[in-house]
């Protein structure tokens, strides 16, 4: 079965337990796997001991998008992991919090001029988890493992 965005959106929102937990929405999957919104509401089950949104929560929120992007942009001819997840509050998340994710030309250029000879690659993307006000609750830099597969079988 081909993942679409459409049933990725759908099996994440209605089937993953993490974010059924968490109260996190996937919001949009563009059709070409290069934008993505996803949300989470403040609820009784997802604040922490100060009335805010639960620092891992909203850690969770962000933790598989680009990874995911790019294993449906790049193909079965790339391997793409999360490798690493820095998280700076900079202030409590009261309300509905969200953050964007988008994947530019630039972006895949780079992982294919760096992965082009076989050798892993590991980007760093910053994103922020924003407010319904669009003040920063807190900052993300993600570093994400990539390598170009060179003469074996493409995995499922």
């Amino acid at each position: 079965m081909k993942m679409t965005p459409s049933k990725l959106r759908f099996l994440l929102n209605y089937c993953f337990g993490p974010y059924l937990g968490a109260g996190v929405r996937i919001e949009t999957y563009s059709a070409d796997w290069r934008y993505c919104k996803v949300s989470m509401k403040l609820r009784w089950y997802n604040r922490n001991a100060v009335n805010t949104h639960f620092g891992g929560s909203l850690f969770s929120m962000t933790d598989p998008h680009f990874m995911l992007m790019l294993m449906n942009i790049l193909g079965k001819d790339y391997t793409v992991w999360d490798k690493t997840t820095e998280i700076d509050f900079v202030a409590p998340g009261k309300g509905k919090v969200s953050a964007e994710f988008v994947i530019t030309d630039e972006m895949l250029r780079d992982i294919k001029e760096k992965t082009a000879n076989g050798e892993k690659y590991l980007p760093t993307y910053h994103l922020s988890i924003l407010d319904e006000q669009q003040k920063t609750v807190c900052n993300l830099k993600k570093t994400l493992y990539i390598k170009k597969r060179q003469n074996q079988r493409a995995r499922f």
